[in-house]
């Protein structure tokens, strides 16, 4: 009997998560279970469920773990966190930076400004959207302050200067002024209310006020703001058009659908706000669930986790078999009831039929985009393991570059792939501290004995231990990393890449590697060595800037380390704050009329 086979017959009947693991004990899968027994005996027996990516994880697994929970939310938690933790490269992975636009209102703070933010925080403010394509966030808040003299400026409203005066909002009638006291926050919250009720679906009052001011506009023969604010009602009336027959106007919900071939999935989602369609997004996945039913839910899970914003109402094209899990989930999220149905008439019924025909024809005309991402990425993960006879799929990959002139303003990038995407947000930088002079070998030595010993570090890079290293160089570079990294007892596998020949090192070895030009390992290894000497040079270049900037700038009475931030990303060089005119120093954000004084006066009186 095989350890697979003896291990699935010790499995329980309980609900709870489990981990599927390489030879090398590297987490290749985490999946959640009603029934750990059934749900991870499917993966291993000849069902005829079993998809080709499934077939192939399964080729890998040498083993696999389990965690016992007490119901099936608490399952669906520690899934979603073991995933987040450890990246498995056949998990779905949602990115982290794609931020819908949302329109917040800070009803906290007074006098509260509209605006379109991309992250939403837990602060008290409200928040409405996501806004996708035809009905723009940009079009909302347009329409918003075309209708209500609202304050667009960041005043601190709590601390108004005394010698304060409004901006030419106030004097073209675009803002009341609460910054001269023009109206009192009760009354500014009494409008703040009605923009409230037009983001919940109300657009009567805003129609009205539009046509209100295009009436007056043409009456006083100004026909070109006549013009324009029949352009808005235009606008406006797109968005009625959008309404959604026999739902109320209040009502928020997301409709999911799903769409697969065995190889490739693809999920949209529709989203409803008060009342009106709003848009769509599409989103190719990779997930292994063993049925579509699984991998919505999977989705529904990470997308949430994402997006931050949860409806009233989760609509699904199929039926889950878990929808009273995932709806107790997002509830207990959101604070308030979130029901999960899988309708089959209605209005929901028609959306439903919407969202499923875009997945299906996103399916059909991006098998060739998915193809070609895979295959760069986790493809070319999986093509240097076998090429280079790595003892783990390089999941984690970390690449480091030195950059300097001559041996001054030394500094190192450290960059990093996951699954073979760049993780820009893990990406670190150091200044070469201990270093005198030109000397590549100490500068990466310092690096790596910084980086290496710091696995217990705060820092989520830092304390994420990579499956390789990459070194841009030969043999020689290569040997002296290998002497650092035995020196402190690390076992990290490392390879250097060098540029003539783009040949690979491996320790070991006294032949490199010649991997084939059109390889996509190859293309990997070219594209993480290319972007660390990027990241290397840029901060080398800024750091330089800096060293040139300072001695002159310092001397500058009343320009403290934030003005001189300000004007070296303003000006770029010394030379063009030196050439300033007094009034150019002035435009800066940030800088006044007396330091633009100083700076210039610093350059030019002698």
């Amino acid at each position: 009997m095989s350890l697979i086979e003896q291990r699935l017959k010790d499995l329980p009947m309980d609900p709870g998560v489990y981990i599927m693991k390489s030879k090398e004990g590297q987490i290749l899968y985490v999946g959640k279970a009603r029934h750990l027994k059934n749900r991870v005996s499917q993966y291993f027996g000849n069902n005829s469920n079993r998809t080709e990516k499934v077939l192939k994880l399964v080729s890998k697994v040498y083993d696999f773990e389990y965690i016992i929970t007490r119901n099936e939310v608490e399952a669906l938690v520690l899934e979603n966190n073991l995933i987040k933790q450890h990246k498995p490269p056949y998990n779905i992975l949602l990115k982290d930076d794609k931020n819908y636009p949302f329109i917040k209102i800070n009803v906290k703070k007074p006098f509260p400004k509209v605006e379109v933010v991309r992250r939403l925080k837990v602060d008290g403010a409200k928040y409405y959207g996501p806004y996708m394509i035809g009905v723009s966030s940009k079009d909302i808040l347009d329409l918003i302050y075309s209708a209500f003299p609202l304050r667009t400026c960041n005043l601190d409203m709590k601390h108004i200067p005394k010698n304060h005066r409004p901006c030419l909002n106030y004097h073209i009638k675009k803002c009341l002024a609460p910054c001269i006291g023009n109206i009192t926050e009760e009354e500014y919250m009494q409008i703040i209310s009605k923009v409230i009720d037009f983001l919940n679906g109300n657009d009567k009052e805003v129609e009205e006020i539009l046509k209100s001011k295009m009436q007056a506009a043409s009456d006083a023969e100004d026909f070109e703001l006549a013009i324009l604010y029949k352009k808005k009602l235009e606008t406006l009336d797109k968005l009625i058009r959008k309404q959604v027959t026999a739902l109320p106007k209040d009502f928020n919900l997301d409709i999911f659908a799903i769409a697969t071939n065995g190889l490739n999935t693809v999920v949209d989602v529709l989203f409803v706000r008060g009342g009106k369609l709003l848009g769509s997004d599409k989103q190719i996945i990779n997930d292994l669930s063993l049925t579509p039913e699984q991998a919505l839910s999977n989705y529904i899970i990470s997308f949430y986790d994402n997006i931050k914003y949860i409806p009233d109402e989760i609509v699904t094209a199929i039926p889950l078999e878990d929808a009273d899990v995932i709806s107790q989930y997002l509830t207990e999220k959101k604070g308030t009831k979130v029901n999960t149905i899988n309708p089959h008439q209605g209005a929901r019924k028609q959306l439903v039929d919407i969202a499923q025909n875009n997945a299906n024809d996103y399916l059909e005309k991006s098998l060739t985009q998915k193809e070609r991402k895979d295959n760069l990425t986790v493809g070319g993960v999986l093509q240097l393991q076998e090429y280079l006879h790595l003892k783990k799929i390089p999941i984690r990959m970390e690449c480091y570059d030195i950059s300097h002139i001559q041996g001054t303003d030394k500094v190192a990038s450290m960059v990093v792939t996951i699954n073979g995407e760049a993780a820009k947000s893990q990406y670190r930088k150091f200044k070469i501290k201990t270093v005198e002079g030109n000397n590549d070998f100490a500068s990466l030595k310092e690096t790596l004995l910084r980086r290496l010993t710091k696995f217990d570090d705060k820092d989520e890079s830092f304390s994420a231990v990579p499956d390789l290293l990459v070194i841009d160089g030969g043999k020689g570079q290569l040997s002296s990393v290998k002497e650092i990294m035995d020196e402190i007892g690390c076992n990290i596998e490392v390879i250097s890449l060098a540029k003539r020949e783009e040949e690979v090192f491996v320790p070991g070895r006294s032949e490199p590697y010649v991997l084939p030009r059109n390889s996509y390992a190859l293309k990997l290894l070219q594209r993480i060595r290319d972007e660390a000497h990027r990241f290397a040079i840029t901060f080398h270049r800024s750091q330089r800037l800096k060293r040139q900037t300072k001695s002159e700038l310092d001397e500058i009475k009343g320009l403290g380390p934030k003005k001189k931030e300000i004007l070296r990303d303003a000006f770029k060089t010394i030379d063009d704050i030196k050439n300033a005119s007094i009034e150019e120093l002035n435009l800066v954000k940030g800088i006044d009329k007396t330091t633009a004084r100083n700076v210039y006066e610093h350059f030019h009186v002698d």
